[in-house]
């Protein structure tokens, strides 16, 4: 079983930075792609940010278009820490995060945290 918790959310001003961390249960890196994903007030939950386990393999890291350029995502394999590092942060990116896992595949994301809230006031 895998589990997930993130924190790091908090209340911050538009063009300030923010990281978020997801401690994931030993071992789930050797095995999962782990995500991001976030949903805003009235909307659905949408994709973040990926990175598979197999370092260069096809599509290791892959964002969404509307975060490109100012979110990282990283993780320490060591301590089973995923990362997401938000820059220049705007009032659309206000929601909760979530951090997920997957086999890969067709199987999905299967695990899932229990959200971090970012709001971004403008």
């Amino acid at each position: 079983q895998v589990q997930l918790v993130e924190s790091g959310g908090r209340l911050v001003q538009t063009g300030d930075s923010l990281t978020l961390a997801c401690a994931a249960s030993k071992g789930t890196f050797n095995d999962h792609r782990m995500a991001w994903f976030r949903q805003a007030p009235g909307k659905e939950r949408e994709f973040v940010a990926h990175i598979n386990y197999l370092v260069g393999s096809r599509n290791y890291i892959n964002y969404a278009d509307s975060v490109k350029g100012r979110f990282t995502i990283s993780r320490d394999v060591a301590t089973s820490i995923l990362y997401l590092e938000m820059r220049n942060l705007e009032p659309e990116d206000t929601g909760v995060y979530y951090c997920a896992a997957s086999l890969g595949g067709s199987s999905g994301y299967a695990y899932w945290g229990q959200g971090t809230q970012v709001t971004v006031s403008s």
